[in-house]
């Protein structure tokens, strides 16, 4: 996973395992699950007292973005190929997709708002 500082000071803290990641024993999202076949972007976000949620919220924690699920496509033979019908295509785009790799997902952190949350 690719983890950018977008500003200075103090930030959530996080742990990664397997597919899942979680935010300061609050929140835990398999990202995994998340992957779809469009971009995803997930706000982190905290109330006045330090209360995580995903979503909007008053203050910015961390982005987590997803890339679009990736598919190897390969031409092969039509099972249902039926030469005496016109529209029937003798080979078909067979998709495949990419395993999910936490090596694609960016998390950006940003600091914490000072005192929201314990030192």
């Amino acid at each position: 996973m690719k983890v950018i500082e977008a500003n200075e000071g103090r930030k959530i803290p996080f742990s990664e395992n397997g597919t899942w990641l979680s935010f300061d024993d609050q929140i835990m999202i398999n990202l995994k699950t998340q992957e779809a076949d469009k971009d995803v972007h997930i706000d982190i976000t905290s109330d006045a007292f330090g209360c995580l949620r995903t979503g909007e919220g008053l203050y910015y924690v961390a982005q987590i973005d997803i890339p679009a699920r990736q598919y190897i496509e390969e031409e092969v033979e039509n099972p249902d190929y039926n030469p005496d019908d016109e529209t029937s295509a003798k080979t078909i785009t067979k998709r495949e997709a990419v395993p999910f790799s936490m090596e694609n997902v960016t998390l950006t952190l940003y600091a914490l708002k000072e005192g929201v949350f314990n030192e």
